[in-house]
């Protein structure tokens, strides 16, 4: 059986829910190939899934050494801080994460490959925002009646005429 079939028989285990089986088939292929990036990156969301957030944050810094900017190791590092309860340094990698995802929307863009946002799909369609040309804003040509201010009618000093601003007598 080849390194890759090894790996789909353990990802087999980890979607039916049998963690320690799927955590043995991870390491298995990770003592046969130790750069193999998905098998590091599955192992810490296996140990994540049993509940040993000690063991997934280990491993998914494993995988952090493999692939530093990697969106999806930050983003797994994040939880796993998160429920290990160290909100700090899971704001940390929640940030390098969003940066990931920045620096790959930018690459792609510059590539000239369709991001996920931008991709036509014909239910998000409804999504995408209105250009100007279809519905513009436009400054009306006069304005309505105010009627809480107040109008000058006399230009000098002093109360305006029709007052009824009392003077003090002299």
């Amino acid at each position: 059986m080849d390194l890759q079939e090894r790996y789909d028989d353990a990802m087999f285990d980890f979607s039916r829910g049998e963690f320690a089986r799927a955590i043995g088939g991870l390491r298995a292929v990770l003592a046969a190939d130790p750069a193999y990036f998905d098998a590091q990156l599955a192992l810490g969301m296996a140990h994540y899934r049993t509940g040993d957030f000690a063991a997934a944050i280990a491993e998914g810094h494993k995988a952090e050494t493999l692939r530093p900017k990697e969106q999806l190791v930050h983003t797994n590092l994040s939880l796993f801080y998160m429920k290990s309860g160290d909100k700090v340094t899971a704001e940390h990698h929640g940030l390098q994460a969003r940066i990931a995802g920045w620096r790959a929307e930018n690459q792609a863009a510059k590539a000239g490959e369709p991001t996920a946002p931008t991709a036509i799909d014909p239910e998000m369609q409804m999504a995408r925002p209105q250009s100007p040309a279809v519905s513009p804003l436009r400054r009306p040509d006069t304005f309505p009646e105010q009627p809480w201010k107040k109008k000058k009618t006399d230009s000098g000093p002093g109360p305006a005429a029709g007052s009824t601003a009392h003077q003090m007598p002299e």
